[in-house]
């Protein structure tokens, strides 16, 4: 059974759009998603899923969380698998001294346009940023707070995304592969039952 990864999009943020986690992992478990557990305030809950369509998938729990909670969420999602290459295939990984609380990673829901590709490859500023087909890795050398690139880019992409900061995208990693380890454990206990 699939590991998933949900990313809530503008959840708990400026006191807007609340969710309490168990509340979240309730729904969650509503919706026959199995073994849920949520990672920080900010909507991010691991859990295993007999449904392998992510965009079928990210639909039900935007419609289950709007009548839940009464508010849209956009809802990303990506695979263990996904993620872990995710993290693999990042331009900074080889970097030294990168405070990972400074990098960010935007996940898209779909590709990337390539004329919006071009449009944020254009764009000058201080911090680096490097595009994926569904992710887009930003070093914030000063912090993401203080960046006038963040208006730039919501101007210029003109599609809604969820950003994570490396210490949380590598923490639900480690969730997923947890949780993949545990399945596992189950199954070779009960292999040797039999």
């Amino acid at each position: 059974m699939p590991i998933m990864i949900a990313l809530l999009r503008g959840v708990n943020v400026g006191g807007h759009h609340k969710i309490k986690m168990d509340e979240l992992r309730a729904l969650c478990q509503s919706l026959k998603l199995r073994d849920s557990q949520t990672y920080v305030q900010s909507g991010n809950v691991v859990f295993r899923s007999e449904e392998a369509n992510t965009l079928r998938l990210a639909k039900r729990l935007e419609e289950a969380i709007e009548r839940k909670f009464g508010f849209h969420a956009d809802v990303v999602l990506r695979t263990a698998v996904e993620l872990k290459d995710c993290i693999a295939r990042s331009p900074f990984a080889a970097r030294k001294g990168l405070e990972p609380g400074k990098l960010i990673v935007t996940f898209f829901a779909s590709d990337l346009e390539k004329e919006r590709c071009d449009q944020i490859q254009a764009i000058q500023a201080q911090e680096e940023i490097r595009l994926a087909k569904r992710e887009l890795y930003i070093y914030f050398p000063d912090g993401m707070g203080r960046s006038k690139l963040v208006p730039v880019l919501d101007r210029t992409l003109k599609k809604t995304g969820t950003a994570r900061n490396w210490n949380t995208v590598t923490k639900l990693l480690e969730m997923a592969e947890a949780l993949e380890g545990a399945e596992k454990s189950t199954r070779n206990r009960g292999a040797t039952k039999s």
